[in-house]
């Protein structure tokens, strides 16, 4: 019996992260924007146990020339803190984790969103902290420029404190509701935050109790060097982007090494790198699945995502010749490293590479549910992740696909649960409720 066991959480805006997802042979083109598809699919990964369901967000159309995004079917996505508190009540324990951006929103604004949304899914809420990498996001807030990579990361550390002081702002027995004397609430059991710092000034106290969880699970993603330190500091989740089992030990060592050196158990952190994941009944067929679902991105779009990877106009390259040198830009770090080093690690020209990247270049499984599972077994046990946020090709046969095939082949080896053993997403993850900062 394997001494650990996966989490896996869903990947789940857009549903599928895959230029070509929403034109697969009977997928739904519209899954992006359909409540009901999307309920179907939530409890679909419900009925298979999963930890989380997963929506990041997008605070502005991607940054790509229109003839690009012509095509994605991720242009129009719900809000996700609209749509989860709907999700909560269609389901009863998979987790539910909404990005909101620490550069474009107001601390407040994401306590009381988060804490609410815990409450309402009895404590299943998990909040996705991120800086916002796409410079358009700018000009929707008012403002003409994008923030600095290393000024978003400092506000959003300071940020991370204020959230997390506002979700202590009552004891867990603050509220009496003495009906007898008339109180309602002890004064004596009420934290005012007063917060001023460098970057933000929020005095508070929270107008919600504390939440279910103490706090939601805080979730991270991105690899830069002011990523990996947010989340060795913070982070309860983290999705990482690895596209080797090397990278993800190396990453793996380096966060939790990190943690340790903090004086933080690595054990609070669940290493979850993105997946994605095609499945067949033999290898060939899910290869053909794959090449299918590739042949139908068009250039245009991958051009555009390479573009948005590297954080410059990928378009005045030679499609034919090699990656030229890429300079840093204010966009994401990791995801222009991602590329590089693909490019560098194959020998890919600019065409080959902004192919890849327009479909998904990142780590995938394709096999049958055997070698899925056989893969996933070694990087669990060779400490390259606590398990995966899985990405599906298309929808919805390809989350049937992992759900009826790959989780029972998990189940069988003793890597995945058969029932859910708690209720709140802390549970599922194996996480501690954190103690309130201001009351015994």
């Amino acid at each position: 019996m394997p001494t650990r066991q996966l989490h896996l959480g869903a990947f789940m805006r857009p549903v599928s992260i895959h230029t070509g997802a929403w034109r697969y042979p009977g997928a739904w083109p519209d899954a992006n924007f359909s409540f009901p598809k999307i309920k179907r699919l939530i409890q679909t990964l419900e009925r298979g146990k999963f930890d989380a369901f997963f929506m990041a967000d997008h605070l502005a159309l991607l940054n790509m020339p229109v003839e690009a995004l012509k095509r994605s079917h991720t242009v129009t996505s719900f809000d996700p803190l609209t749509l989860l508190p709907a999700l909560a009540a269609v389901t009863e324990r998979i987790g539910l984790i909404a990005t909101a951006s620490t550069t474009y929103n107001d601390p407040y604004h994401v306590a009381r969103k988060f804490a609410s949304l815990d409450h309402i899914s009895e404590g299943r809420a998990g909040w996705n902290l991120v800086t916002t990498a796409n410079p358009d996001a700018a000009m929707n807030f008012g403002h003409d420029a994008h923030m600095a990579h290393g000024e978003r990361y400092k506000r959003a550390r300071e940020f991370f404190d204020v959230v997390t002081g506002l979700w202590d702002s009552w004891a867990d027995d603050a509220v009496i509701r003495d009906v007898e004397s008339g109180i309602f609430f002890d004064p004596d059991r009420l934290h005012v935050l007063n917060h001023k710092g460098p970057e933000l000034s929020v005095r508070g106290p929270l107008n919600i109790a504390r939440p279910v969880q103490g706090w939601p699970v805080i979730v991270q993603a991105g690899s830069s060097e002011a990523g990996r330190q947010i989340a060795a500091e913070t982070a309860e989740a983290i999705f990482a982007a690895p596209g080797t089992l090397a990278d993800g030990q190396a990453f793996y060592a380096d966060v939790k090494g990190r943690m340790a050196a903090l004086g933080r158990d690595p054990e609070l952190l669940k290493i979850l790198p993105g997946c994605f994941v095609v499945v067949g009944d033999t290898v060939a067929e899910a290869r053909a699945k794959r090449a299918h679902l590739d042949s139908l991105v068009h250039y245009d779009s991958a051009i555009a995502s390479l573009s948005i990877s590297l954080g410059v106009d990928a378009s005045r390259f030679d499609p034919v010749g090699p990656l030229p040198p890429i300079p840093e830009t204010e966009q994401s770090k990791s995801g222009r490293e991602r590329a590089i080093r693909l490019a560098e690690r194959e020998g890919l020209t600019v065409r080959q590479l902004a192919q890849r990247l327009g479909g998904y270049a990142g780590l995938s499984m394709v096999g049958t549910p055997q070698s899925i599972a056989d893969e996933m077994e070694q990087w669990l046990e060779g400490r390259g992740s606590d398990g995966f946020n899985i990405m599906f090709p298309y929808l919805p046969a390809g989350l049937d696909e992992f759900v009826d095939k790959v989780v029972p082949e998990l189940q069988r080896r003793g890597l995945f649960r058969r029932e859910y053993e708690g209720r709140t997403l802390r549970d599922h993850l194996g996480l501690p409720r954190p103690k309130n900062q201001f009351f015994d």
